[in-house]
């Protein structure tokens, strides 16, 4: 799996908890992927994504978005 694989189903798995979270636990969360969303959007104009970085240190190799 590459890097950019590796953020994207990160991405996508914390935006599903989110919603799930917002229907069974509280509305509140929806702040949570509104956060999610800023981050990707922000990632795509600077290139910076914080995810990015754990997963290059963990040893995922990287894709070509984020390198």
């Amino acid at each position: 799996m590459t890097l950019d694989r590796a953020v994207m189903a990160f991405a996508g798995a914390m935006i599903l908890l989110s919603v799930v979270l917002t229907v069974w636990v509280s509305p509140y969360w929806i702040w949570f992927t509104v956060f999610i969303g800023l981050n990707l959007l922000q990632a795509s104009f600077t290139g910076f994504c914080p995810a990015a970085t754990i997963f290059r240190k963990l040893g995922v190799k990287s894709g070509c978005a984020f390198q």
